[in-house]
């Protein structure tokens, strides 16, 4: 068969989706991309050096690509900019579509592969009716990650494989096991690749020192005042820890006031979205989509998908949710379903 690339991070997942395409194809090669410096939990130097030893075991060519100044731009500085935007950004959303696929498949052509592998928990699907490609959710819908991956095209659909969409994390580490891989057994990371502590506000400051927004208000939902805070970075919708006020009930943000560098609060009831308008469209089939479809909605990872009515006009969309959802937070990705097929999606502009 052809040649295959395979994006390697260095952990169990896409250790053991290079040793299933070694057993399909005869000529495999292996890329880790470092990304985001070694001081992160994922794509660093360290796991650099537990991919080569993976592909030292399954014999195949195995090579090291440095992207860290093309992520600094095109993930980690919009991901700043979009929290002092008020946001909640969600940057694996852009790390899959720009470097997991756009720049890997251009890699992998410059090396002659058409295939691009990586241990994803998604699925593809060729519809023979249509010819197009479906993205499907995986199998295991505990470690599904379709929701991560709704803007990739058809060209790229084509040339992609998810070798572990049928597979559960359990069943993966066992395959791993059996193979003797030495990232069997290695934890995965559930953090930001480059917020390793969790500290997203730090890393803001670090990237965008001169856009700070310095001290502003914290008030209700009437205006009142309530306290201060040191940026509005420092916080997202739905939080209810480090709001640095008290009420006479449960305080959540409500709502993040950019312009005023202003943090709103209200109690659970402000959380309850029943319309979420998405911008940014991106649809999996070439076809596009109606003006007007029903759907099933995902407005952050892990959230169960809600239905909806979703109505299409000037490259908005206008989801009316069939029950409240809590804490729909502008600059997370809104994806929608037809069952267990991605019809596409987008960023969440505003919620009410």
């Amino acid at each position: 068969m052809s040649r295959v690339v395979v994006g390697m991070s260095g952990g169990v997942d896409s250790s053991l989706a290079a040793a299933l395409m070694s057993e399909a194809y005869s000529d495999v090669i292996g890329i880790t991309m470092h990304l985001a410096g070694n001081s992160s939990r994922c794509c660093s130097l360290d796991d650099a050096d537990d991919a080569r030893k993976v592909a030292e075991q399954l014999g195949i060519n195995f090579y090291v690509a440095n992207y860290t100044k093309e992520f600094r731009q095109e993930v980690m500085k919009p991901f700043a900019d979009s929290y002092l935007a008020g946001e909640t950004p969600i940057p694996c959303i852009v790390c899959n579509k720009r470097f997991k696929f756009d720049h890997l498949l251009a890699r992998a052509r410059g090396l002659g592969a058409e295939k691009v592998a990586t241990g994803h928990y998604a699925r593809v699907a060729k519809d023979e009716e249509s010819g197009e490609f479906r993205l499907l959710r995986a199998l295991d819908s505990t470690k599904d990650q379709s929701y991560f991956l709704y803007n990739l095209s058809q060209d790229q659909l084509a040339r992609i494989e998810f070798p572990l969409g049928f597979l559960t994390k359990e069943e993966v580490r066992q395959k791993a096991r059996n193979l003797g891989l030495s990232t069997a057994e290695k934890p995965e990371s559930q953090e930001i690749c480059f917020v390793p502590d969790g500290d997203y506000a730090k890393v803001v400051e670090e990237l965008e020192p001169s856009s700070l927004p310095g001290r502003g208000e914290v008030v209700s939902e009437d205006g009142t005042f309530l306290g201060s805070h040191e940026g509005i970075h420092h916080f997202t919708v739905g939080q209810r820890r480090g709001l640095g006020v008290s009420g006479s009930g449960r305080l959540y943000v409500s709502k993040l006031d950019a312009k005023l560098n202003r943090v709103v609060v209200g109690d659970g009831r402000s959380l309850e979205h029943t319309k979420v308008e998405v911008s940014n469209l991106s649809w999996v089939s070439n076809e596009g989509i109606p003006d007007t479809f029903c759907a099933e909605i995902r407005v952050r990872h892990g959230h169960d998908p809600c239905p909806a009515k979703v109505e299409v006009l000037d490259g908005v969309a206008t989801a009316f949710l069939d029950r409240p959802v809590r804490a729909v937070a502008a600059g997370q990705a809104a994806v929608f379903y037809d069952s267990d097929t991605v019809l596409g999606g987008g960023s969440i502009k505003a919620a009410n």
